[in-house]
């Protein structure tokens, strides 16, 4: 297969240009047990990054095992999607990919089962849906990265088992017939029904921005997800890291990435850092963002670093960054660059200085894309609007082959709906034509 899908992908990419690919295929047999991923993954990574295409992969799908009766698929939801069987399947595990699971897109009940207390939802809508392989995935990364709409299942005891869209249209989501000839629609249930919709809304983003890499999509993508509330209620009483590990960052919401509002602001950008090194990028904060209500800065980063399923550090390269605030550029270029033995230890950078983003460092750097945010409630104006972001690039086992590390960096500020942030930023930041 992975052969195959090289040549597949390697085709389509060089005979029409394409740039997205949704790779709705899986294999049962190999959920990743948290050893090694295999060499589907890899082969999906390097074509992401030989390439520059955007890779979106689904999860997997499993039918619920939760005790030995069929009801109790209804009754011990959600907590089967944590048992160690329902980890993403290869080669859901790829890092330089988009990983999407399922949400349900409600009860799956049509109006013909109204009068009947027999037949039983398993979910409501946008809660994750029954059948999602969950992560984490390797190194303890967050996998799905994303999640959207793809059916649900019922269970109907008249038939004596759990149906899903493909035999019961309620219980899943309208998509085209493969023998259209025949029949135009049909319906289907499935974590293969939810990335088809993550590779539509990046589309709409490439034709936004058709210049931009796949590390862009991934970052303005992430940093424009959110877990629905139903998904975060439901998962809640099973732990914040259930949550991540059946939504990962979210639910993507295409016009949000695309675009900035009055009270929202996105800035972007595009680069490239040598192995070991940093940089700074000054973080524009105008004076109404220094107070007045709830303002948040989110912050996404994505990176294709090379692979290799062999070693037990998959990836070659490693990312990060940090969002200091009201601290003076000299001290974080000599807080944060390499130094010699002979000139000792580094000064130290106050805690106040940084903005305690979440998740914390340690949880966001085990991805290739990251993201996270700070929310503020009372005045910041003692930093001013010194904001500065910290991207670093840390060579591993790819320094002896790669001088140099691309990625993109995107930066979303939202005030309240009242505030004009947009006009404000725009007269401060010189734009280009």
């Amino acid at each position: 297969m992975p052969t195959q899908m090289r040549e597949a992908i390697a085709g389509l990419h060089g005979r029409f240009g394409c740039r997205i690919f949704v790779v709705a295929l899986g294999d049962p047999k190999r959920p990743y047990d948290g050893g090694k991923v295999g060499p589907w993954a890899q082969t999906l990574d390097e074509l992401a990054r030989e390439l520059d295409v955007l890779i979106i992969v689904s999860a997997g799908n499993r039918a619920p095992r939760g005790g030995n009766r069929i009801e109790q698929a209804v009754t011990e939801y959600p907590g089967y999607l944590t048992e160690p069987a329902n980890r993403i399947c290869e080669p859901a595990g790829a890092m330089n990919v988009l990983t999407v699971g399922a949400l349900a897109h409600g009860e799956g009940l049509g109006p013909e089962f109204a009068d009947d207390v027999h037949v039983r939802p398993i979910t409501r809508a946008l809660e994750p849906a029954p059948f999602s392989r969950v992560g984490p995935g390797i190194g303890g990364s967050t996998k799905p990265d994303l999640v959207d709409v793809g059916g649900t299942m019922v269970f109907d005891p008249m038939v004596g088992r759990l149906r899903l869209g493909e035999d019961l249209a309620s219980a899943g989501v309208l998509t085209l017939h493969h023998r259209f000839l025949d029949r135009l629609f049909t319906a289907g249930s499935g974590t293969s029904y939810a990335a088809p919709l993550v590779a539509s809304k990046a589309a709409r983003l490439l034709g936004r921005f058709p210049n931009a890499s796949a590390n862009l999509m991934r970052a303005l993508l992430a940093g424009a997800s959110e877990v629905p509330q139903p998904a975060e209620l439901r998962l809640q009483p099973l732990g914040n890291d259930t949550v991540r590990a059946v939504c990962g960052n979210g639910r993507p919401n295409a016009e949000r990435a695309a675009y900035s509002d009055d009270h929202r602001v996105v800035l972007f950008a595009e680069d490239e850092l040598p192995l070991d090194h940093f940089a700074v990028y000054q973080v524009p904060i105008p004076e109404l963002f220094q107070g007045g209500g709830r303002r948040t800065i989110r912050v996404s980063l994505a990176y294709d670093p090379p692979v290799r399923h062999t070693r037990a550090d998959y990836a070659g390269v490693g990312m990060s960054f940090r969002l200091v605030r009201g601290c003076d550029p000299a001290l974080i270029f000599d807080h944060f660059r390499r130094r010699t033995q002979a000139e000792g230890r580094r000064p130290d950078l106050d805690n106040r200085f940084n903005c305690g983003m979440e998740p914390g460092p340690r949880e966001r750097e085990r991805n290739t894309v990251q993201t996270a945010s700070v929310t503020f409630t009372r005045d910041t104006d003692a930093y001013g609007g010194s904001y500065h972001l910290v991207v670093r690039c840390e060579a591993g086992w790819a320094a002896s082959f790669e001088t140099r590390q691309r990625f993109a960096l995107v930066v979303e500020m939202q005030h309240q709906p009242e505030v004009q942030l947009y006009a404000r930023l725009r007269a401060q930041v010189r734009l280009p034509a």
